[in-house]
């Protein structure tokens, strides 16, 4: 078999920033982005070891997308490697939505990017489905996982359960499974992939875990010291310099925190920011965070960014640096609120991938893992209903339904999955659709 040159480290940051700036479609969308990319078309890893670093992810709090480029990047190029990817995930959306923040407080109101938007959510709905798809079908191969599948989805859809318990019962029936039934849990084996996947990855199923990738306490150490550091340390000359009461301190408490309550991603914390920002802290209003989730909802990056919204407009209201300073002082909380609740990811990450790398041949881990995979399949299922209903029907089942939307996400979904249309053109297409919709022919 010939050997295939590394990656090097100029070409994997320019993909990484490639991903930062298309990374549509929440963690659905975005993981699909990654699978082909990385696993089909330039075949970095395989679908193997892809899946078990998701699943990893998939248990964390935190956007599980943005880990699993962080964990790819560390595997392939070490610390900074991991850095790297995991920044430029989020950068091309930290700038994008301050920009559009800034918009919205100084205008009021900004009605072309309600247009693209409108055509955008039908388009996202599309990718979540064909991510549903896709990853379904390489992670159901068993009645048993189809079973998972269904139990997770009604268990959201239906009875609303907590995802962290959804999560906990999938890997407690995969330990069982394991043990009992191993031919069941494997996480391959007689599972027929694409011609391209097939061919050999530069980590492939059985490469060697790389010198920097093995588990050492003395690494671990250093790692959880200099995250405990970088915490530490801007909290501190917040507290120290503006107050303990100060809103930028008190949005680091609070950002940290929602890091670490972001089990089941974004929907699941959103009720706990909404609380802290509209009701405890009065950052933000109401309407204004609803228009931040629809900017978080439609542009690239994890939709926990809607966080960067909320930091800049509480902020630019806050008056904390004066009245002729509010941009200063939406763009400094924006930062803070976005450095606090990502610095954990990559904590976690950095710290638990030298572990988790140790596991990925090791049925005992891997069973309860490929349990959680097919739940996941059920979790992204629900979140294509979700998204569904609140594009067709914005204003509830009682409101009107919304036949446009409908043809936009029929058009998409047939371009993805039937035409395999790149996912960046169908984006673009829709947000052009509901631009000349909602400029040109609003009464339709």
């Amino acid at each position: 078999m010939q050997q295939r040159e590394p990656v090097k480290f100029g070409d994997a940051f320019k993909f990484w920033l490639k991903l930062g700036l298309i990374s549509f479609g929440g963690p659905a969308g975005q993981i699909s982005i990654m699978y082909q990319e990385l696993v089909e078309k330039r075949r970095w890893i395989s679908e193997k070891r892809f899946l078990h670093a998701l699943n990893y992810c998939m248990v964390l709090p935190g956007p599980e997308a943005q880990q699993l480029a962080t964990y790819i990047g560390w595997l392939m190029h070490r610390t900074w490697g991991g850095i790297v990817a995991g920044v430029l995930f989020l950068l091309p959306s930290l700038f994008l939505l301050i920009a559009l923040s800034w918009a919205y407080m100084a205008f009021g109101h900004v009605t072309w990017v309600a247009g693209l938007f409108y055509g955008i959510k039908p388009a996202v709905t599309a990718i979540v489905l064909q991510a549903t798809h896709r990853i379904g079908s390489r992670a159901l191969k068993h009645p048993l996982m189809w079973g998972l599948a269904l139990t997770a989805f009604v268990a959201l859809a239906v009875f609303n359960l907590p995802f962290p318990l959804i999560i906990l019962t999938a890997a407690v029936i995969g330990a069982i499974g394991g043990r009992l039934a191993p031919q069941i849990f494997r996480s391959t084996g007689g599972h027929k992939v694409s011609d391209a996947a097939a061919l050999p990855a530069l980590i492939d199923d059985d490469t060697p875990t790389p010198a920097h990738a093995r588990f050492r306490w003395t690494r671990l150490a250093m790692v959880v010291t200099s995250g405990a550091v970088l915490w530490a340390v801007p909290v501190t000359t917040c507290g120290l310099a503006l107050g303990w009461s100060h809103p930028l301190t008190l949005m680091s408490f609070f950002f940290t925190k929602a890091a670490f309550l972001t089990f089941g991603g974004a929907y699941a914390v959103l009720p706990y920011v909404w609380q802290g920002a509209v009701t405890t802290y009065g950052w933000v209003t109401p309407p204004q965070m609803m228009d931040g989730l629809a900017l978080g909802e439609t542009t690239p990056g994890p939709l926990i960014m809607v966080v960067t919204f909320v930091g800049f407009v509480g902020g630019f209201q806050s008056g904390m640096f004066g009245s002729d300073h509010a941009v200063l002082a939406g763009v400094t909380t924006a930062l803070t609120v976005t450095w606090f609740t990502f610095l954990p990811s990559f904590i976690f990450i950095l710290a638990g991938g030298p572990f988790v790398e140790s596991t990925h041949n090791n049925l005992t881990f891997t069973a309860p893992l490929t349990a959680i995979t097919a739940a996941v399949v059920g979790v992204i299922a629900n979140l294509a209903l979700f998204f569904g209903y609140h594009v067709l029907w914005p204003q509830g089942f009682t409101g009107a339904f919304d036949g446009k939307a409908l043809v936009i996400a029929t058009v998409a979904a047939i371009a993805l999955l039937r035409f395999k249309a790149n996912v960046i053109h169908v984006i673009v297409a829709c947000a052009l659709t509901g631009l000349v919709i909602k400029l040109f022919l609003p009464m339709l």
